[in-house]
């Protein structure tokens, strides 16, 4: 079956999963939505509203990031709780399953990674504003997951660096070792988004308007998410990548905005260098992708140096060089 006859399928599925909001309105076009990841991912008009709709494709086991049910789901428990979602109007669970969630307005930028003209100080409160986010998440429940504890992410993360060709992640197993060695006691689990960032918020002005991208959330120890998070607050945390963002708040601003008073939370420096050693493993995943032709993107051959400082940096910070 083409891919035109099954874009054509979804779309006569979603429009009567969704004509009853809309009797007698016109629906546009599906159409691809750019920047998804997960699944299929497209947009579409109905009457003056719009939506996004995530499917699976035809012919794929709905798992991993291609459960847009469990998406679904997690969209659904968090409606009415202070993480701001859009919110989902169409679940439709015959195979290929779908969901229709609301398009929210916004940008999802990451300030020292993606190209854009926004003000540093525009920046800068985006990034803050999300640390009290991130709290709000962690303090949610939500029934029905297995805990994911640090032994267990570190393992799966593993699995993603040793499926990239040695050569392109230099001096990875030694960061994976030392990782091992130092597994900390878990904290109580709490709810994860596993990829929270602000390239993964829309924001309108000065406000996060929606958390999105819940490919891989979960419930685990809080300092994984923690972790992830502040990677992002530094370009010097992605050499011949990152840009320079004056005035962005550093990671310890971050993390103190984030605590509320608290304590740092014990052997937090492993869950910043197992950020690192994560980001490595993906970006290598992405280079070796790439390589094989399973897609084409020429500035994925701009990693390597990358890659190899991010693992340098992950094994400084477990072992410090005297």
């Amino acid at each position: 079956m083409s891919t035109a006859t099954e874009v054509t399928r979804l779309a006569a599925r979603v429009r009567t999963g969704l004509a009853a909001r809309h009797p007698n309105e016109p629906f546009g076009d599906l159409r691809t939505l750019p920047g998804g990841h997960s699944g299929l991912t497209y947009s579409i008009t109905a009457g003056t509203g719009a939506y996004v709709v995530k499917a699976v494709p035809e012919g794929q086991r709905p798992v991993g990031r291609n459960d847009v049910l469990r998406q679904a789901r997690i969209l659904r428990a968090l409606a009415g709780s202070p993480v701001p979602v859009p919110e989902v109007f169409a679940v439709d669970e015959r195979e290929p399953a779908w969901f229709a969630m609301e398009f929210v307005a916004g940008e999802a930028i990451e300030p020292v990674l993606d190209e854009h003209r926004l003000d540093p100080g525009l920046c800068s409160t985006r990034m803050l504003a999300l640390t009290g986010v991130l709290r709000d998440l962690h303090r949610t429940h939500v029934d029905g997951a297995e805990p994911l504890d640090p032994a267990a992410e570190l393992e799966r993360w593993a699995r993603t660096m040793r499926a990239v060709p040695t050569p392109l992640r230099p001096g990875a197993e030694e960061v994976l070792g030392l990782l091992a060695a130092g597994i900390p006691e878990s904290l109580p689990p709490v709810l994860i988004h596993g990829d929270f960032r602000l390239g993964n918020v829309l924001c309108r002005g000065e406000r996060p308007s929606a958390v999105v991208d819940w490919e891989i959330w979960g419930v685990g120890d809080p300092r994984i998410d923690l972790g992830w998070f502040l990677l992002f607050a530094d370009h010097r945390n992605f050499p011949r990548l990152g840009r320079p963002v004056p005035g962005l708040p550093t990671e310890d601003e971050l993390l103190a905005r984030y605590l509320d008073g608290r304590a740092v939370p014990p052997a937090f420096d492993w869950f910043r260098a197992l950020a690192r050693a994560k980001m490595a493993a993906i970006m290598g995943h992405n280079l070796r992708r790439h390589r094989e032709g399973k897609y084409h993107d020429p500035d994925q051959e701009r990693l390597p140096p990358t890659i190899a400082a991010m693992i340098r940096t992950a094994r400084d910070i477990l072992a410090p060089r005297s």
